[in-house]
C-alpha cells in the first residue's frame, strides 16, 4: 500500500503543488449493463504498464446512504451522480492518473459531456459489445441485476456509432478483450474516436 512521504513543516515541499508533467490516459469501456466491462477493466489493471485506476460509475452508487429515494426523484440522483462521476474521473486524469473506466453511455447527455470534460486526444472509447440475447442470459444467471436494463439500454450505448476499438464479450473472454485493449494502445491512430465525435456532434447540437 503506497504511503505518504514524511516531510516537516518546515519543508518547502510541504507547501509545493506538485507538478503533473501530463495528463492521464483514459480507457473508457462503454457498454449495457451485463456487457462485461467491469470484468474487462480488471483484467486490464493487470496487464496494462504502470500505474492504473479501475474507475467503476457503480462504486460512485455505492457511496450514497441507504435514504429511501422517491421513485419521482430518482432518475434526478442518477443523473447527478453521473454528471460528478464525469468530474471526477476528468480530475483523475487531470491529475496525470491513468484510468480504466467502466461506464455506460446510455443517454446521450454523458457522452457531451465527457466530450466537453476529458481530454479527447487521451481518450481510448473501448465498445464492449454483446448480442441482447447473451445480455439477458447473464441478468437472469446473476441474479443482482434489474432484469431488463441491458434492452433499455441496448439501443442507445453505441448510437454514436464511432469507438476506437470494438470487442464481443460473446466471442472472447475478458482476458482476451483486455489483451485487445493493451495491444491497442501503442499505436492508435488519430484522429481519436473523442477528437471525431466531439467536431461531428457538436456541430449538430
Amino acid at each position: 500500500m503506497a504511503t505518504e512521504a514524511a516531510v516537516g513543516p518546515a519543508d518547502p515541499a510541504h507547501a509545493r503543488i506538485p507538478d503533473t508533467a501530463a495528463g492521464g490516459t483514459v480507457i473508457l469501456l462503454n457498454g449495457t449493463s451485463s456487457s462485461g466491462k467491469t470484468s474487462i477493466a480488471r483484467e486490464l489493471i493487470d496487464i496494462l504498464d504502470g500505474t492504473w485506476f479501475h474507475v467503476p460509475v457503480d462504486a460512485f452508487h455505492a457511496m450514497r446512504c441507504n435514504r429511501e429515494i422517491p421513485d419521482e426523484d430518482l432518475q434526478a440522483e442518477i443523473d447527478r451522480t453521473a454528471k460528478g462521476f464525469h468530474r471526477a474521473v476528468a480530475g483523475m486524469a487531470a491529475g496525470g492518473n491513468n484510468l480504466v473506466v467502466d461506464y455506460p453511455l446510455s443517454r446521450r447527455w454523458r457522452l457531451l459531456d465527457l466530450l466537453d470534460l476529458l481530454v479527447p486526444e487521451d481518450t481510448v472509447l473501448v465498445g464492449v459489445r454483446c448480442p441482447l440475447a447473451e445480455l439477458e442470459r447473464r441478468e437472469i444467471a446473476r441474479g443482482d441485476r434489474q432484469l431488463g436494463l441491458a434492452a433499455m439500454q441496448y439501443g442507445e450505448v453505441h448510437s454514436h456509432e464511432l469507438h476506437d476499438l470494438d470487442v464481443d464479450t460473446s466471442l472472447r473472454s475478458p482476458r482476451e478483450c483486455a489483451l485487445r485493449v493493451r495491444d491497442f494502445l501503442p499505436d492508435r491512430p488519430r484522429p481519436t474516436a473523442f477528437e471525431t465525435l466531439r467536431r461531428t456532434l457538436r456541430e449538430l447540437d
